[in-house]
């Protein structure tokens, strides 16, 4: 069984989904929600609070790192890949050649650029961290708003024009 809250964050609303026993989704926004169709509303819901109550001081500065249970759902590869994101400390970056040398895949590029745009927990898995190897800032499923806004958060310089770390 699935359980799901909704918070107003300065990303926008939020939709935490858990299990019994850890978090499983977050969405941004009315981006698809594969995992809240089945899901039932509980905003007393422990990993649900605990969830916003971590978000909130996150969005605040008073947090730089969260301490949640987390289950995301994916390939092998992306659990790695997902796992490796959560290894770069709060106002850091890594280039994708770093996550994928991480993962002992140094070709792998690509792949982690994949696996990280399929990354069902965003800014808690922080893959707003990862950039081009150049600095500039690539892709981003949550869009370049919200990538831009979470590397401000954690005290990083932006360049709006051409979208690259300073």
């Amino acid at each position: 069984m699935l359980f799901y809250k909704t918070m107003k964050s300065p990303i926008g609303e939020l939709t935490l989904v858990a299990s019994e026993n850890a978090l499983v989704a977050l969405y941004v926004n009315d981006e698809l929600m594969p995992k809240k169709v089945n899901a039932l509303k509980d905003v007393h819901h422990k990993i649900l609070v605990l969830t916003e109550t971590q978000l909130i001081e996150y969005f605040s500065g008073e947090r730089k790192n969260f301490d949640l249970p987390l289950s995301p759902e994916g390939t092998e590869f992306q659990n790695k890949a997902w796992n490796a994101l959560t290894k770069i400390p709060y106002g850091q970056v890594w280039s994708y050649g770093k996550q994928a040398t991480y993962l002992k895949n140094p070709k792998g590029q690509r792949a982690v650029g994949g696996a990280n745009g399929k990354n069902p927990i965003p800014v808690i898995i922080p893959c707003h961290r990862v950039i081009g190897s150049t600095g500039k800032l690539t892709g981003f499923s949550g869009g370049m708003d919200m990538k831009v806004f979470l590397l401000k958060l954690e005290g990083h310089k932006v360049d709006r024009e051409q979208l690259k770390i300073l």
